[in-house]
Order: structure tokens, then sequence, then C-alpha cells
């Protein structure tokens, strides 16, 4: 068998991969290496920035599976008949922590999943929980820098973290999730997938429903006592990451059945709470789950860096039949998402492999950093154009009109004061043990916060339910002023 020839990045066979040119065989190297030039400059830039957040993820392909005919609801094609199936890319992560932090921390999982339709890509980018501890974009630098390092010492901070809650008793349903039992998911191949925000769905006739995406694992229900995520941590970071794989690379395929909520849009308008609103959820009892489908994991990716690390997700990627909505932080995300993507993998993200639809691509984008292929070739970069083989726009697959009403101002989000209600409702929910281990997990983050934070934050658990504010306060040693 011949052996293949060892070529540099361009094609040119290499001679000699195992000494530098030199001036003499001790003299100092020369300028004129370019192989040697070449390995190193590549290496020095085979780190991409990584995320800002969401740094530690796996990924996997998948396929999605219509069980149930929503055509009633969305003209999407990947929806048009029972049994269809559309390719799905999926990517897991931890939030707070960088490439090398731990998957058992406490902390959110990143739920992102991408549908490659025939229409073009689609992705629905939300968490393991249902809610988040925002409702405006405008806050998420803020909250972010809390659950990073701190600019002197380098080092987490506790104060920095609840001093920003306490001042944000918004936050509070994620924080009660978060320090829930289900704080430390077992892998990702046990924990449930939400898309969060509320998003919409348009029909043939031009109807907009808005909808609430549900991944609910067919794997059961499984997390991590807090000494036992801590042992991990320390002896296999890469926890879930090892599961994952290794779960798929045996057969035992991972699968979510996909779920929606529906609500009108005059249901909406006449709710009693902002539907649009990250920090709460909708009553699964006025607005019960619908199954659509179901969603497999089945192959794991060849190569970690160009299909997981590249990978890149955003609300900005739709397709007919499927929409946005009024959300402050989804609205938000749909800029700020790929923004972070032309920055951190490049301006041509979007033709990376694990990113590139399986439609057809018919734009006028040119040129940029990493244009692969022939970057439009001859044809016209501009349009309005005259040539009848050029991509027109199709006025067919507009959205239908949203209404809009008000002056534009800076809105006071917190004129909504019922901070408390859901995470009250749901602490009421949880029996003894979980009710302990909550309480316990919350006084051990709480180390080292000052007592005047304190106070603060135990009047949101107190206002929440007088028995989850007395619990903290007495498993912190301090009196409920």
């Amino acid at each position: 068998m011949s052996l293949k020839t060892l070529t540099t990045a361009s094609g040119a066979p290499v001679a000699d991969n195992q000494n530098s040119r030199t001036a003499g065989p001790r003299g100092p190297l020369l300028l004129d290496d370019f192989h040697l030039i070449e390995k190193l400059a590549h290496f020095n830039r085979e780190n991409i920035p990584e995320r800002r957040v969401h740094a530690k993820g796996s990924g996997a392909y998948g396929t999605f599976t219509v069980t149930r005919d929503i055509t009633q609801y969305t003209r999407a094609k990947l929806f048009e008949t029972v049994g269809k199936q559309t390719p799905t890319f999926l990517r897991f992560s931890t939030v707070g922590g960088e490439r090398g932090s731990a998957d058992t921390a406490r902390d959110p999982r990143g739920f992102a999943l991408k549908f490659y339709t025939e229409e073009g890509n689609w992705d629905i980018v939300g968490n393991n929980t249902p809610v988040f501890f925002i409702r405006d974009p405008l806050k998420f630098p803020d909250f972010i820098h809390t659950q990073k390092r701190l600019p002197q010492s380098n080092l987490g901070s506790n104060q920095a973290k609840w001093d920003f809650w306490s001042h944000s008793p918004e936050a509070l349903h994620q924080i009660t999730i978060l320090f829930s039992d289900r704080g430390i998911p077992d892998g990702y191949r046990h924990m449930h997938g939400f898309g969060s925000h509320t998003y919409s769905l348009i029909n043939a006739k031009g109807e907009r429903h808005w909808v609430k995406w549900h991944y609910k694992t067919k794997q059961g229900i499984k997390n991590l006592a807090p000494d036992v995520a801590a042992r991990l941590a320390g002896t296999d970071p890469d926890y879930a990451q090892r599961d994952l794989f290794a779960a798929i690379e045996r057969g035992d395929f991972p699968k979510w059945s996909v779920n929606i909520q529906i609500m009108t849009e005059a249901q909406a308008a006449a709710h009693y709470e902002n539907p649009f609103d990250v920090t709460k959820t909708w009553s699964q009892q006025e607005f019960p789950l619908i199954e659509v489908g179901e969603l497999e994991l089945n192959r794991n990716p060849l190569n970690y860096f160009a299909e997981v690390e590249q990978a890149t997700f955003g609300p900005s990627n739709m397709v007919p039949g499927v929409g946005l909505s009024p959300d402050r932080m989804l609205q938000g995300r749909v800029f700020a998402y790929a923004d972070a993507h032309r920055y951190r993998v490049g301006t041509n993200h979007q033709q990376l492999p694990v990113n590139a639809p399986r439609s057809p691509v018919n734009s006028y984008q040119r040129d940029g950093s990493m244009a692969f292929g022939s970057n439009g070739a001859a044809a016209p970069n501009y349009e309005p154009n005259s040539y009848a083989d050029a991509p027109k726009q199709a006025p067919q697959y507009a959205e239908p009109p949203l209404s809009l009403n008000g002056a534009a101002d800076r809105y006071d989000q917190r004129e909504d004061t019922d901070y408390y209600s859901h995470a009250g409702a749901l602490y009421r929910l949880m029996d003894d043990a979980q009710k302990a281990l909550l309480v316990s997990n919350i006084a051990g983050a709480m180390e080292g916060v000052t007592s005047a934070v304190v106070q603060v934050q135990l009047q949101h658990f107190y206002k929440a339910d007088p028995a989850y504010g007395e619990a903290i306060a007495k498993a912190l040693g301090v009196t409920l002023s």
C-alpha cells in the first residue's frame, strides 16, 4: 500500500517535517522556512475565542420525527406530514463556566437545537429550565458579569451573584429551580429541555399562534446530589460529555418527546400575566402540552472542534411558518447571538459544514473571512437587478402583520411586581426532602455574602412563601428582619 504524501495546507508536498531550515547545522532559523512559519502560525490560531456564555458544551446529531399533525398552527414544511423526519444537531452546555470547567457545576444547561429543514435552518435556543433570571436584555451583560470572575482577584464571587439577584427579584423563580434537586442534572440525557421564550407559529391562512416548546426526556429525570457533583468535578469534569458520547456510541440513543403549548393572539391580549415574560411559565392546566414529535440523538460528531466548537445557533435562524414574539429577552438574543458568531467564528460562519443549511443558499452576501466555494462567482452581488436567473424576493413567505401600540419609551419592566407567585408555587410543590435540599443548597451558596445582601434576599424568599424565607434564615443562623 502506498503511503500518503504529507502536504502543506495549500497542497504542496512536504519534504522534511522533522527539521527546520537553519543557516548551517548550528545556525539560527531562516524566515524563508514557510512550512515552519505556517505550522506555528496555524497553531497560534487553533483556539477560536470561546463563547462568552455556554462555553463548555457537548453536541450530537439526530432526527426529529413528526408524531402529530399541527398544520392548523404552522405551514412549516417539516411538520407537513406525520412521520416526516428532519435531521438535527443539538448542543448542550453549562452557562457560566469556561471551556475547562466541570460539567457538574450548579448552573442552567443550554439546550440549543438546529433543524436542517428543506426551507433552511431553524434554531430554537433554550435551556433545561422554562424560565430565566432576567426579563430585559439590557441587564444581560451585568448578570453574566456576576457569574464570571471578578476583575481584580479573577475569582468567582457569591457576593456578586447574590448582590445582583437581591436587586433583581424577578430572578427568584429561576433561583428556586437552580438550587432545587434539578439544579445539577445527571448528564445531559436525563434532563428536560425548553425553548424558554415564547415563540410563534404561523399557518397557511396567515394566522399566528404563540407557542412554548418543551422537550421531555424519555430516559427519565436523574439529578446529582451536591456531594456527588463535587466529587465528579474533581475526578471527571467531563462527566456529561463522556456519558452522552458513550451512550450514542453503544447505540443507546437518547430521546425526548417534543411538546408545545399554544396560545392565541386574543388569549395573549387578555391574559392576566405578560405571556412574553421569560421569568414566568404558562399554566399547563390552561394551556396543556400537545405532543408533536420525537427527537432522537443518534450520531456523534467526528471532530469536536469542527462540529461542536464551531457550531453556531441563533433565534434569528427561522423558516416560513415559525417566528418570534415580543419577548424582550428573545428580541435581544436575535441580535446578540448572530453578532457573537460573526466575532467568534467568522463573517461566513453559516458556510461551515455544521452550520450550513441542507437546502440551497441564494444570497447576495459576498466576501469576508472564510468565504467558501465560488463566493458567488460571476453572479451579481446587488439587488434589484435585471437578470432573470438571479434570486428574487418571495412575498408569499411574508409573516402576517403584528399589531403594536404605545409611544416609544423605556418602559419600566418592574411595573409588574409579581416576582414571587411562581417561585412560591414551585416551593409548595416540593416535598419535605426537596425543600430541605433547596434550603441547604441556597444557604451554602450564600457563604461569604454580606449581611445587608442576605437580609434583602431573605425578604424575597419570605414574600414567595414565609416558610421558604424562614427556613433559609434558620439555615444561615440569622434573624429575618
